[in-house]
């Protein structure tokens, strides 16, 4: 069944025995789209709950790996339903309960097979635990989230894009471009990947284009497209017309002066 937040939280308040009417919001319980055909969207729900029994959490230490492994599945699954009402937050609580029951320390010994699921468990929640904080734009989270799938599978195309689209997001084109045509290469199929990396590739050029006219105008160099066209038929090697008058003058007065000395003696 789906979980419903608001009787996590009021039964908690409930003493042994005691009866409570609940009657909530539907954010708190199946979300704004309701449960079909059930419970229509944005209705309340009441609920009347009797507190029959409580008995304590289980013993992380003393799981199977099979018990563990089902434990752990249950909480993701739960947060996988706070993500789709994008509920990102609760969703961000559920895959951390997930991981910590993963994480945690044990007293029995498991068989390979179980060490190697409990890490499936493990890799699916903090990919799924990534996109919920891509989702809330917490992208030092979500890098740590993608760096730690990629430590256990280096090749994982979900943790490569969502890295990549993470670097991306803090303006990291150079860095995000590389993961990206990882992931691609891995699955070349892959439309959504294609579509990511050519808005990438364009966002860079642009980037690029903006860098350099801005340390050309912080250099004094204007750009080309400014900078007045010089003639095509002036010659390297012309001299300006100012500089020719003035050697000219220079030889006539030159000359003039040889002929009076000359004149004198």
């Amino acid at each position: 069944c789906c979980p419903l937040q608001a009787l996590d939280l009021c039964v908690q308040l409930l003493e042994m025995g005691e009866t409570a009417l609940i009657v909530s919001d539907a954010k708190y319980c199946y979300g704004a789209q309701g449960r079909s055909p059930a419970i229509p969207p944005n209705s309340s729900l009441t609920l009347e709950v009797e507190l029959l029994a409580a008995r304590d959490a289980p013993d992380l230490e003393l799981l199977s790996g099979k018990e563990k492994i089902q434990l752990a599945n249950r909480k993701r699954e739960r947060g996988n339903f706070f993500y789709q009402q994008a509920d990102y937050v609760l969703a961000i609580n559920s895959y951390d309960i997930a991981l910590r029951i993963v994480g945690s320390s044990s007293k029995v010994d498991f068989s390979p097979d179980e060490e190697a699921e409990l890490l499936d468990v493990k890799v699916k929640c903090l990919n799924n635990l990534a996109a919920s904080q891509l989702k809330l734009d917490h992208f030092k989270a979500a890098l740590k989230s993608c760096n730690q799938v990629l430590e256990h599978q280096p090749g994982n195309i979900k943790a490569l894009f969502r890295k990549g689209k993470v670097l991306a997001q803090q303006g990291e084109y150079r860095e995000a471009i590389p993961i990206l045509k990882a992931a691609l290469k891995l699955e070349p199929s892959n439309k959504t990947i294609h579509a990511e990396l050519s808005k990438l590739v364009k966002k860079h050029a642009d980037q690029r284009n903006v860098e350099t006219e801005m340390y050309r105008k912080m250099l004094g160099n204007p750009s080309t497209a400014s900078t007045p066209r010089k003639c095509k038929d002036k010659l390297p090697w012309s001299i300006p017309w100012k500089w020719l008058f003035g050697a000219t003058a220079i030889a006539l007065g030159g000359v003039a002066l040889s002929v009076v000395i000359a004149a004198r003696n």
